[in-house]
């Protein structure tokens, strides 16, 4: 435990986690900076503006508004003072090979026809699953999505209610116990690899993004995921704070067993706690001048990890009757996952989700143009380290393909301004240990007491925030880091 009140903090690393922690910690009147290696902020949540357009890096579906809004109220301000959010809907368009659509949204009488067009039978089906969401959504997300698990007895305290709802099992095998048609299997447990969970493996808990995305809808911010970064930032420069950009750090210092400050590469910041909200690999690689550095990377490094991601972002001509959020199907959902996520092999068939912004904000492309990203999950650099300078302009051909066949025939007509990001790109400019786009895998055994603690076991004055850590990838996962490791500094 800290020796007294800390007036200072650092926080390495502006993502959505660290801003949400350095917000917290401004509130409650400690001094914070946020050290940024990049050249502006977000993490993930990148963005680039290029050619007239505005392409988010992601994340880019923003779900429980209330999570980020209670940053804004711990000073008594507005979220909406800074940042306008716009319903999306449907949440998303799911498509297969076969021309079969799928619109999910929380319009009931709408989905309930969605769900009797792909089989009768699975509407009552679905409504015995939506009641498993509810309550994994309680118990998961509402009592521990913000609670630290430090020592093993919170994991034990949890255990009656993971095992009333059958924590063991994947999300797959829930929802198949619930409905019988394939492709409502498909629509009720993609959700997972949203946050780096393959879905045959991933914990049925998870189930709960169902209920959280159905209760509070999905959501979108004007001007982009980067606008309402820019708005974190502004709320915390309002409060005091300070962002340091294109400022890497280098070393995370320490003296016994508490940790001093950091040295970037423009000098030496000193502080009471540090907090990082980078990849955990990286950031235990930052301390070098204490035993734990060295354990705690090693440790890590055996750990399973989540795959990457193969983005293409690209400007057309034209536009689109195309929902904001589309999920292309490949044919081989179980076993294009396990080529994902066990043996390593980049699909010819990936699945897509393709992100559609202008549809609900022309601003963000130039008059009579559209703005998408089409990301595939592909698999991290441990399990397939291809040469992305020459696999990645042929991969974006195969992205293109799909695509082509399945909404816009004339895409390479179209195409004003076109460039991808790649698993290499993950590890150069995020450190994201392998190219991981999400951190440690979210398995059972590598979540909540399992996962990266919020505070170091042995230095206790450092902290972390974000995927790596409880309880997990996403932006209310990573929100609800900020807040319960808030909660042991505060």
């Amino acid at each position: 435990m800290l020796n007294s009140a800390p007036k200072t903090a650092i926080v390495i690393g502006a993502g959505f986690g660290g801003l949400a922690l350095a917000i917290r910690l401004q509130s409650a009147g400690i001094n914070t900076t946020v050290v940024e290696a990049r050249d502006r902020p977000g993490g993930r949540a990148y963005v680039w503006n290029k050619d007239g357009y505005i392409f988010d890096a992601g994340p880019t579906v923003i779900t429980d508004p209330p999570c980020l809004e209670e940053l804004w109220a711990l000073s008594g301000s507005k979220m909406a003072d800074d940042v306008k959010l716009a319903p999306v809907s449907p949440f998303y368009r799911l498509m297969w090979n076969d021309g079969v659509a799928f619109d999910y949204s929380n319009d009931d009488v709408a989905l309930e026809k969605a769900i009797a067009d792909l089989n009768p039978d699975d509407v009552a089906g679905y409504h015995r699953f939506l009641k498993y969401a509810e309550g994994v959504y309680q118990e998961g997300y509402v009592k521990l999505g913000a609670v630290p698990f430090l020592v093993f007895a919170s994991m034990l305290k949890a255990a009656p209610a993971m095992m009333k709802y059958q924590a063991w099992r994947s999300v797959y095998s829930m929802v198949s116990k619930f409905v019988k048609s394939d492709k409502l299997r498909q629509a009720l447990s993609f959700h997972t690899l949203l946050v780096g969970g393959n879905p045959m493996n991933t914990s049925a808990l998870y189930a709960l993004i169902h209920k959280l995305e159905r209760d509070g809808g999905v959501w979108f911010a004007m001007g982009g995921t980067n606008a309402l970064i820019d708005g974190m930032v502004r709320l915390f420069e309002r409060l005091g704070g300070t962002v340091k950009l294109s400022e890497p750090v280098e070393q995370i210092t320490t003296l016994g067993n508490r940790v001093t400050g950091v040295i970037t590469t423009k000098g030496t910041i000193l502080a009471d706690l540090v907090a990082s909200n980078g990849d955990v690999v990286h950031s235990y690689g930052l301390i070098k001048d204490h035993p734990r550095g060295r354990q705690g990377e090693a440790k890590l490094k055996k750990r399973t990890f989540s795959p990457s991601l193969f983005v293409v972002h690209f400007g057309l001509k034209g536009t689109f009757d195309i929902p904001h959020h589309s999920i292309l199907f490949s044919d081989r959902y179980g076993p294009l996952l396990k080529d994902i996520y066990k043996n390593g092999v980049l699909a010819e068939d990936p699945s897509l989700y393709l992100h559609h912004p202008t549809i609900t904000d022309p601003s963000m492309a130039p008059p009579g143009c559209s703005a998408f990203y089409a990301l595939a999950p592909v698999p991290h650099r441990g399990k397939m380290d291809v040469d992305w300078a020459i696999e990645g302009p042929r991969y974006q051909e195969v992205v293109l393909d799909r695509i082509e066949k399945l909404l816009i025939p004339d895409i390479r007509d179209r195409i004003e301004t076109i460039f991808h990001y790649t698993p290499a790109d993950f590890t150069d400019d995020l450190g994201a240990h392998l190219g991981s786009a999400f951190s440690l895998e979210p398995v059972l055994t590598q979540s909540a007491y399992f996962r990266v603690h919020n505070r170091d076991d042995v230095l206790d004055n450092l902290y972390f925030v974000g995927a790596g850590t409880h309880p997990g990838a996403g932006i209310p996962g990573v929100v609800g880091s900020a807040k319960a490791t808030a909660g042991l500094i505060v």
